[in-house]
């Protein structure tokens, strides 16, 4: 089902380096096509970090990411970087 690969990781990196290409690409054309190129590819690049998948409500899921995933039963995914969280910092005064 296209919304449950567009709410997993995968999904969410694919939708976030495809926005990042189209604005690279419509910077680097410098017209006001390439402008617009830029501006469509933000979109993208947003709900990707986000995690939100606008096909959701069309497909008669909720809007946010998690809640679909928890919907269709797919594993629980704490963030785009394969589960990875940063240690806290930890300071010592010596």
């Amino acid at each position: 089902m296209i919304v449950g690969f567009m709410a997993s990781r995968a999904g969410r990196w694919l939708r976030i380096v495809t926005g990042s290409c189209l604005v690279l690409g419509g910077l680097r054309a410098g017209s006001s096509r390439g402008a617009a190129l830029a501006l469509l590819g933000l979109g993208p690049v947003v709900t990707g970090l986000l995690d939100v998948v606008p096909l959701g409500p069309l497909f008669g899921f909720s809007l946010r990411g998690e809640d679909i995933r928890r919907e269709l039963g797919m594993p629980r995914e704490a963030s785009l970087l394969n589960g990875h969280h940063r240690r806290p910092l930890s300071v010592t005064l010596h």
